[in-house]
């Protein structure tokens, strides 16, 4: 199936020093109304993660503009992302090794752990890196091209990008497991069936439409955003009497909020559009 070069969107473009010094290395931010477009820009090298890229990730999501309701990632060229760039990969001894882990553990979790919902444009490869990547944004669209992968068990090495966390409570352990063991790789429709993507859209659409959800996303509460990127992971995690302890705090604080009273109050007063069937 034919691949599309995406182009970067005519966007209104935030100057800061640190998102300047990101985009020199791979990581571009534009605007789009309230939601932060997040560009990976290696697309000679398939947007392939080194160290610097890790570190523009890191800088850009812990620095969004404050218009920014909710944000898009999203990869230049044919492909989002596909993996460490092995170029780059340098002999480490275990001390070594486990500092540069960490250091990509912060930057995705700026991104899962971020004041905003973040949406994942997929594309092309979503391989290794690229994957654990992809696994650490709220909502995934993926188009037809997209491929999943994780190589590293056949290169000798062993994910370190959190990938051990988050894919497998997107696909199950098991899945994970036979896709580092045997190299297997899904195809958009697989991945889609399987757990990695909740939308599948034509080629060359992906980030159309996770603009398209981003935008709705970014008209909720924050505070309701908030507690569905933040609260709602931990919920899932806590035993289930600490869970519904938690869901209580979090449901009473969030109805507490101005904004969240006048919500109500719009639609009680029929100001409000009502839940219409697909």
């Amino acid at each position: 199936m034919g691949q599309v070069c995406r182009k970067p969107l005519a966007m209104t473009h935030n100057s800061h020093p640190i998102l300047e010094r990101a985009a020199a290395n791979g990581v571009a931010l534009d605007m789009k109304g309230s939601v932060a477009v997040v560009r990976l820009s290696r697309s000679a090298k398939r947007n392939a993660l080194n160290d610097a890229l890790i570190e523009a990730l890191r800088d850009v999501f812990q620095n969004l503009p404050p218009e920014a309701g909710a944000a898009v990632i999203h990869g230049e060229g044919d492909h989002f992302c596909a993996g460490l760039d092995l170029s780059e990969l340098k002999e480490r001894d275990a001390g070594e090794g486990i500092h540069h882990s960490r250091s990509w553990h912060v930057a995705l979790n700026a991104v899962e752990q971020g004041r905003v919902p973040v949406v994942a444009a997929l594309h092309g490869a979503v391989v290794g890196g690229g994957l654990e990547l992809a696994s650490a944004s709220h909502i995934r669209v993926a188009d037809e091209s997209t491929f999943y992968a994780l190589p590293e068990g056949t290169r000798g090495i062993f994910v370190g990008g959190g990938g051990s966390v988050r894919v497998p409570k997107l696909i199950g352990t098991a899945r994970m497991i036979d896709m580092m063991l045997t190299g297997r790789v899904y195809d958009a429709q697989e991945g889609e069936r399987v757990g990695f993507a909740q939308y599948l859209v034509p080629t060359g659409t992906a980030l159309t439409k996770a603009i398209e959800l981003a935008t709705r996303i970014a008209t909720n509460a924050p505070l309701t955003n908030f507690a569905l990127t933040h609260a709602m992971p931990r919920i899932a995690e806590q035993p289930a009497d600490h869970g519904l302890f938690t869901e209580t705090l979090m449901a009473s604080i969030a109805q507490a909020a101005p904004e969240a009273k006048a919500r109500v109050r719009a639609f009680l007063e029929g100001k409000a559009a009502k839940v219409q069937k697909g």
